[in-house]
C-alpha cells in the first residue's frame, strides 16, 4: 500500500519520458537480476536438510555471481544506450549496478526465514524498505530529479530491505567460496533461474521490442498502462507465491493435499482477481484520469485492453510454485520458453500498430500460452483442468455481471469529473458483485469468508 501510494504520487510529478527512459533501462536490469541467485535460495528452501558449510557456501555464491552481474551491467550499459539510442541509459545503468551488492544480504536470509515459515519478520523488513524508498522517490521528484527519481528509489529499496533481513535472520556468517558438495543448490538453482530467463523473455520482449520503435514518451505511456493493469498479478501474487512455495515444500509427499491446496489458493485469488480486472476494464478512463492525471489519458484505452488478458497471467503465475515444491522446476522452465516464444512473435506484430497494437497482442497470445501451460503443469500438480474451472465459474460469472452493471450505470450517469464518476462505479461494481454472490454462488461466498477467517 506504501509503494502503492507513493509511486502513484511520484507518476503524476514526473513525465512519460521520464518512465520511458527507465524502462529502457529496467529491460538490461530485470535480465541480470534474473541470474542473481534466488533460484539458489530456492534450493536452499526445497531442500530436506541443511548444514551450516550450505548456508556459508550459498553465501559465497551470492557474493560471487552478483559480482560479477555487476561488472557485466557496467559493460553493456553503453550497448544498450546505442541500442535505443539514448546515452541516458548507459550512465543509469551504471549507477544501478549498485543494485548488485545488496542482493546477497536479501537472498540468504529470505532462504534462512522461509524455512522456518516466518514471514513475520520478512513483512517488517518489506514495509520499512517500502516507507524509505517512498520517502526518497517523493523527495526526488520534489526536488526536480526527473528520471534520477526512479533510479535512486529502488537502491534505498534495497539497501533498507537487505540491511533488515540480515538482521532478523541473524545470518552473519562469512562466506565460503569452495562450492564443492553443493552441487544440488547450483542444479536446482540453474532450473529456477532458466524459468526465469524465459519468464524475462516474455515479461520484458514488448518493452525491449518497443523501446526501438516507439518514443520515449510513448513507451512511457505503454510502460506505464501495463503497471497500472499488473499491480494485483506483480504486486499481491508474489507474496502469496512466496508463502504458497514454501507451504507446498512442506505437504510436497503429500499429493492430493497439495492438488487440494492448489485448487483452494485458485479459487481465492481469482475471487478477488477477476472482479479487480474486470472492474478496471470498465473504469480505466476515470481511474487514470484520477489517479495519474490528465497528462497520462492516453493510457486509459490501453489499460482497458491489458486488463482483459490480466485474469490469465494471474492464473498462469500460480502453477510455478506448486511445480517447483514438488522437485518439478523444469515445468516451469518449458512453459516459460513456449511462453516467450508466442508472446515475442506476438509483440513483434502488434508493436507496428503502437501501444494499442501491443495490448491487443497480449489478449490474443496470453489464451493460447495459458491452455498449453494447463495441459503441462496441471497433472504434475494433481489438479484437473475441470477442478480449476468449477473453482473459477462462480466468481467468473459475477464478475462479469458487475462489469455489464458498471458499464450501463456508466452510461446513464451525467457528465462527472474523474473523481465522483468513478467512486460512483466502484460503489455500484461492489455492490453487483457482492450481491451476486450472495444470492447465486453463496457457498462460494461462505468458503471465501472462511478461508478469510481461518487466515486471519
Amino acid at each position: 500500500m506504501v509503494q502503492w501510494a507513493s509511486t502513484f504520487l511520484v507518476i503524476r510529478l514526473l513525465d512519460p519520458r521520464d518512465y520511458g527512459l527507465f524502462a529502457m533501462a529496467q529491460v538490461v536490469l530485470v535480465f541480470l537480476n534474473m541470474l542473481n541467485g534466488f533460484g539458489l535460495a530456492s534450493g536452499l528452501i526445497q531442500a530436506a536438510d541443511v548444514t551450516e558449510r550450505q548456508v556459508r557456501q550459498l553465501f559465497g555464491m551470492l557474493i560471487a555471481l552478483n559480482a560479477a552481474l555487476a561488472a557485466f551491467q557496467l559493460m553493456l550499459a553503453p550497448l544498450a544506450a546505442a541500442y535505443y539510442r539514448q546515452p541516458i541509459v548507459a550512465d543509469m545503468l551504471r549507477v544501478q549496478a549498485l543494485l548488485y551488492l545488496t542482493t546477497p544480504f536479501i537472498a540468504l536470509p529470505f532462504a534462512l526465514l522461509s524455512r522456518r515459515m516466518d514471514f513475520r519478520h520478512q513483512a517488517r523488513a518489506n514495509i520499512c524498505a517500502s516507507i524509505a524508498a517512498a520517502a526518497a522517490a517523493l523527495g526526488g521528484a520534489l526536488a526536480g530529479w526527473g528520471v534520477w527519481t526512479l533510479v535512486i528509489a529502488p537502491l534505498v529499496l534495497f539497501a533498507v530491505r537487505g540491511a533488515m533481513m540480515t538482521w532478523s535472520a541473524r545470518s552473519f556468517v562469512w562466506p565460503v567460496f569452495d562450492f564443492r558438495g553443493a552441487g544440488h543448490l547450483a542444479r536446482y538453482g540453474g532450473i529456477v533461474a532458466a524459468g526465469q530467463l524465459f519468464w524475462f523473455g516474455q515479461s520484458q520482449a514488448d518493452v525491449f521490442i518497443a523501446g526501438r520503435l516507439f518514443s520515449p514518451h510513448m513507451l512511457g505511456i505503454y510502460t506505464t498502462s501495463l503497471f497500472l493493469a499488473q499491480i494485483f498479478v506483480s504486486k499481491v501474487v508474489p507474496p502469496l507465491n512466496e508463502v504458497a512455495f514454501s507451504a507446498y515444500a512442506r505437504i510436497q509427499h503429500d499429493p492430493d493435499a497439495i492438488a487440494a491446496a492448489f485448487v483452494r489458493s485458485v479459487k481465492i485469488i481469482m475471487a478477488a482477481a477477476l472482479p479487480f480486472y474486470f472492474g478496471l476494464a470498465v473504469t480505466a478512463e476515470p481511474l487514470v484520469l484520477t489517479a495519474l492525471g490528465p497528462k497520462w489519458q492516453e493510457a486509459a484505452p490501453i489499460v482497458q485492453l491489458l486488463a482483459l488478458a490480466m485474469p490469465l497471467m494471474t492464473l498462469l503465475v500460480l502453477y510455478t510454485p506448486a511445480c517447483d515444491a514438488l522437485g518439478r522446476p523444469g515445468v516451469g522452465v518449458s512453459n516459460g520458453a513456449i511462453g516467450a516464444g508466442i508472446l515475442a512473435t506476438g509483440f513483434l506484430i502488434g508493436a507496428q500498430w503502437g501501444p494499442v497494437g501491443l495490448a491487443t497482442a497480449w489478449i490474443v497470445a496470453y489464451p493460447i500460452y495459458l491452455a498449453i501451460s494447463s495441459y503441462r503443469a496441471l497433472p504434475v500438480i494433481g489438479a484437473s483442468g475441470r477442478a480449476i474451472v468449477m473453482a473459477i465459474a462462480p466468481v467468473l460469472v459475477a464478475s462479469s455481471v458487475m462489469a455489464g452493471s458498471v458499464m450501463l450505470v456508466d452510461r446513464g450517469l451525467p457528465a462527472l469529473s474523474p473523481l465522483p464518476r468513478l467512486a460512483i462505479l466502484v460503489a455500484a461494481g461492489a455492490m453487483v458483485y457482492t450481491g451476486w454472490l450472495v444470492l447465486f454462488a453463496r457457498a462460494t461466498l461462505s468458503e471465501l469468508i472462511a478461508t478469510v477467517k481461518r487466515s486471519g
